[in-house]
């Protein structure tokens, strides 16, 4: 669910904040976006590229005048894109990255049920709980199979791998790329060994079609 991978409390900004302001906070708190906020209500969201994009006639005008900062007179409300994109707390982060790639945004604030603002989830809050899910940060060996798609085919894999000692940490699938027919799936496990590796490389041969092993702590990978 959004709510568990939201960054909270959203940092913000109000709509009369000057840019420079809005600058130094996001810069502050390294994020590239910062809901703007008018009478405790959202209003629009304003991002690093949108400080970014201030018109180069508004910049060297400032500068001309000996301003320390470019625009130290314009205002958040000038430069935002009013009426953003948001996404329920209560979402799926399936449903927020539908909503991330379909407008090709980089981040959405998130409402509760009040339409009250609690917090944002990002690009990076989605790519940290692949890694999570994935078990990418604890190593181990990452197998990707293509096999028959039909009913009791992952679990014959998952049962020789357990004949051969490994642990399952996650298992991710999709028919995706695959023949027809087929299911490509990417199975992490840990506590093999390299003899045991071998033995099970080639039972899978027989029963499936090897795509790649990495093995994160050997630092081996092969692509067949």
């Amino acid at each position: 669910m959004v709510k568990n991978w939201m960054s909270q409390p959203a940092i913000t900004v109000d709509a009369d904040t000057s840019v420079e302001d809005a600058d130094r906070l996001a810069k502050r708190h390294e994020i590239q976006m910062l809901p703007v906020m008018q009478n405790g209500r959202l209003v629009g969201i304003v991002t690093d590229r949108d400080i970014r994009g201030t018109s180069a006639s508004e910049v060297a005008r400032k500068k001309i005048k000996g301003d320390r900062h470019p625009f130290p007179e314009l205002t958040v409300k000038k430069i935002m894109t009013p009426n953003p994109v948001t996404v329920s707390y209560n979402c799926t982060v399936e449903e927020a990255a539908e909503k991330l790639l379909v407008h090709k945004i980089s981040g959405l604030p998130v409402l509760d049920l009040q339409q009250k603002l609690i917090g944002v989830i990002t690009k990076s809050d989605l790519f940290q709980l692949i890694l999570i899910l994935t078990g990418y940060g604890k190593k181990g060996i990452l197998m990707a199979i293509e096999m028959e798609d039909r009913p009791g085919s992952l679990e014959t894999i998952t049962e020789i791998i357990r004949d051969y000692g490994g642990r399952i940490s996650s298992i991710l699938s999709t028919c995706e790329r695959a023949d027809k027919g087929n299911r490509r799936v990417y199975i992490r496990v840990f506590d093999i060994d390299q003899p045991s590796l071998q033995h099970l490389k080639e039972v899978f041969r027989k029963r499936a079609t090897l795509i790649y092993i990495v093995d994160h702590n050997g630092k081996k990978r092969e692509i067949f």
